[in-house]
């Protein structure tokens, strides 16, 4: 039995995972479309705070919404690029417009795309955690590098750190014993900031900056307007979205032993279609589930929706109390590297695990894994390998996840839902051996 304290320390780490992730997506719009400091201040904080309540929405189980599984979400990250140019060509009003929009859109086909369970063997599901864990490790590498794009990625002080890092969760892990074990991750990101700090490579500043109170106010830049390419555009991010999050589902059901029924995955996609609508009424964006606390939920064995529910109070407190947050963000991107190669490979384990229920007598089964994670993995290494192709088609190419995903499951289609041809040739066997 967990004690509030272990729970809460657990649920922080869940925080840590993800909010690297999670402030990403507002910063990464919020310069590209100039916000000033005062607005990108608002972005970051109602993104966290926002990140909090939809981790609510799914954890919150009733007949409407809630998937009850312990599932995190926060932003999505394929939306960054579709909302710039909203923004740009239509103006703040329109991504709003159509960001409430979208969510509708989910709540609405949110009982007919759970009718595609039976579309999720564990064939499917299997290549798909397992193309998810395979997409983000680049991600991991990168961040244990330095950062794309930093002016000393790969140098021997971002590489000792993250390896560090790294070093220090498989040590905890191996030697720890009981609750220690369990907040393996948080004690590398500790001790990796700590070295970081004691080195002189970590700021302060931002937590000096930091407002101390920040209260979210509805419709902050403005009214939504409503532009039908954009709504569009965004409908197709949501679609995205919610096959990437099925994915999480999947794996999270397993981790637990929670089998899905469809109408939990009806209350899962009602949960994000309502986080969506709240996103677009206070200004933040579309969200899905975050396969980046999968790993952490499987590495640290503990399994109950409380953890997740204190990981949901402090994305609230930090939307709330900005300068609390900024603590958070002067982790430094090798350390997180270094944990994100541990939490991202044991959601590739998890796929393998899933793997593991299939039957590899059959070349089928064979080919479904072998060309969905080809593809998967593929798009990702080569993310211009369909930049030729019209701009809609794109949204289902250019991300590594949802390509993957595609293919598995068309592949499965093909092969593997064939049921009446298959009764019939077992009846001739039957016959053949009678006779």
């Amino acid at each position: 039995m967990l004690g509030k304290g272990r729970i809460l320390t657990l649920g922080f780490q869940h925080v840590l995972a993800m909010y690297a992730g999670a402030v990403i997506v507002p910063l990464l719009i919020g310069g590209a479309l100039g916000f000033d400091g005062e607005q990108m201040t608002y972005l970051v904080s109602i993104d966290i705070f926002m990140c909090g309540i939809a981790t609510l929405l799914q954890l919150t189980v009733n007949r409407f919404f809630g998937i009850g599984l312990p599932v995190v979400l926060g932003c999505a990250v394929q939306a960054i690029a579709p909302i710039i140019l909203i923004g740009q060509e239509m103006g703040i009003g329109a991504i709003y417009g159509s960001i409430i929009i979208s969510g509708l859109f989910v709540l609405v086909i949110a009982p007919f795309f759970s009718q595609i369970v039976r579309f999720f063997p564990p064939v499917v599901t299997g290549s798909v955690v397992t193309i998810i864990g395979l997409t983000l490790i680049p991600v991991a590498i990168n961040n244990l590098a330095g950062g794309e794009g930093s002016k000393d990625f790969g140098s021997l002080y971002n590489l000792g750190l993250g390896f560090g890092t790294l070093l220090l969760i498989i040590c905890v892990y191996r030697f720890g014993k009981g609750f220690s074990k369990a907040i393996a991750v948080l004690i590398g990101l500790v001790g990796g900031s700590l070295v970081a700090a004691v080195l002189g490579y970590i700021s302060f500043v931002p937590v000096s900056e930091a407002d101390w109170f920040h209260l979210p106010t509805p419709f902050y830049f403005g009214a939504p307007t409503f532009e039908w390419s954009a709504i569009l555009t965004m409908i197709l991010i949501s679609l995205v979205s919610m096959v990437e999050s099925t994915g999480v589902y999947f794996a999270l059901s397993d981790i637990v032993g929670k089998p899905l029924q469809k109408k939990d995955l009806t209350r899962g996609y009602r949960a994000e279609g309502l986080a969506i609508i709240l996103g677009g009424i206070f200004n933040t964006f579309p969200y899905t589930g975050y396969s980046q606390n999968v790993g952490l939920v499987q590495l640290s064995g503990i399994k109950t929706r409380k953890v997740i529910y204190a990981a949901a109070g402090f994305l609230i407190l930090l939307g709330l109390v900005p300068k609390i947050g900024a603590v958070a963000t002067i982790i430094p991107t090798p350390v997180l590297g270094g944990a994100m190669v541990a939490m991202f490979g044991m959601v590739v384990a998890q796929g393998i695990k899933m793997l593991g229920k299939v039957n590899f007598s059959s070349q089928e089964n064979l080919l479904i894994i072998a060309c969905s994670v080809g593809v998967g993995l593929g798009v990702t290494v080569v993310p211009d390998l369909f930049k030729e192709l019209p701009a809609f088609i794109q949204l289902f190419t250019s991300n590594g996840i949802v390509a993957g995903s595609v293919m598995a499951i068309a592949l499965n289609l093909l092969f593997n839902l064939r049921p009446k041809r298959k009764k019939t040739a077992e009846q001739e066997l039957e016959i053949h051996h009678a006779k």
